[in-house]
């Protein structure tokens, strides 16, 4: 199957093949034509299924597509966990509504808020936003929710893990009744079920399970090590190895910074994020990892979430996770490509 059998906009459709995109992933097959017709989603999938193209692209299709095209207000909503996430989405709907004349903001915390007010002053048709941002420009009012026909929830699960629910309602409170609504969630937890039963109408469930490909395409290695020589295996393993790229997980933010003092103690050169660094650390971080000018990132699960790492081989559990999902999300982040 190609995209181009999927009803989309021929516009988009010479956007994607320019862009390379062929082939739909499963998500994509499955959820562009549904929400074509109008139906609210459900999607069931883990980080790396394609995700962002499969509710993008419909969205962005049916705003080209509507006889009141411009408008003064944005008219698409995508609420995400976190402001990597949050820059990768709007990077990536700009990307396939390239040449379109339609414009894309991303909204999170610790950028510049007023550099925001006024990007949003000149009119914008989709916003991506965290939670806490969205709200704050909302009642400055810079961010009127009246006339948003499209609402998403991306990484639902990480939303409400993050304590977002205060402000998921909040949101919702804002928007018009009648509009199209998608909650895309790894994990169907009890809050992101009672999510569901209360934004979605009659939702068709779009269920992606992408662990029969990870176990086929991932190895997977365990080095048992007492407790007090953990970080000195890490640097071993790394080094030992002479991995190009690597990135290391631990399961908090105390914990990392240990790591990466502990790898830069062994002269193997780090960058480290997590909630505590400031957007600018955490931006010019994954720029250093993803451009190769530096081999480790070491990160904690909520800063890592949603991150797209082209043709990353290694990743390291520091330690195990608590939540069985999160080990899925951590191994997914290598072996998406075979």
């Amino acid at each position: 199957m190609s995209f181009t059998t999927l009803g989309l906009d021929s516009r988009l459709l010479k956007t994607l093949e320019a862009k390379g995109y062929s082939t739909p992933t499963p998500i994509q097959t499955q959820v562009i034509p549904l929400v074509l017709r109008g139906r609210d989603i459900l999607g069931a999938a883990q980080t790396g299924t394609g995700k962002t193209a499969a509710f993008a692209l419909p969205i962005i299709h049916k705003l080209i597509s509507a006889a009141n095209a411009k408008q003064s207000s944005a008219r698409a909503l995508v609420i995400v966990p976190t402001r990597e996430l949050a820059s990768q989405v709007a990077e990536a709907i700009r990307l396939y509504a390239e040449g379109l004349d339609l414009s894309c903001i991303a909204l999170f915390g610790g950028a510049n808020m007023a550099r925001q007010a006024k990007e949003l002053g000149e009119g914008v048709d989709i916003i991506v936003a965290t939670p806490g941002r969205l709200i704050e420009l909302n009642k400055q009012g810079h961010v009127p929710l009246s006339r948003i026909e499209y609402l998403v929830f991306d990484e639902a699960d990480t939303i409400f893990d993050m304590g977002f629910i205060r402000e998921v309602e909040q949101i919702i409170d804002l928007l018009p009744l009648k509009r199209q609504n998608m909650l895309f969630s790894a994990t169907m937890t009890g809050a992101v079920k009672q999510l569901s039963e209360k934004i979605l109408k009659k939702p068709l469930l779009v269920e992606i399970d992408n662990l029969k490909a990870a176990d086929a395409t991932i190895r997977q290695v365990v080095h048992p090590v007492e407790k007090e020589r953990k970080k000195e295996l890490l640097s071993f393993v790394i080094g030992s190895n002479n991995y190009p790229q690597v990135l290391v997980f631990t399961r908090t933010k105390a914990e990392a910074d240990e790591v990466s003092a502990e790898l830069t103690a062994s002269g193997l050169k780090n960058v480290v994020i997590h909630g505590d660094k400031k957007h600018g650390a955490r931006d010019r971080a994954l720029t250093e990892f993803r451009e190769g000018n530096t081999r480790i990132l070491v990160a904690t699960d909520i800063a890592a979430r949603g991150l797209d790492i082209e043709g990353l081989d290694v990743v390291i559990n520091y330690d195990i996770p608590h939540v069985s999902t999160d080990y899925l999300h951590r191994i997914g982040r290598t072996g998406r490509a075979g």
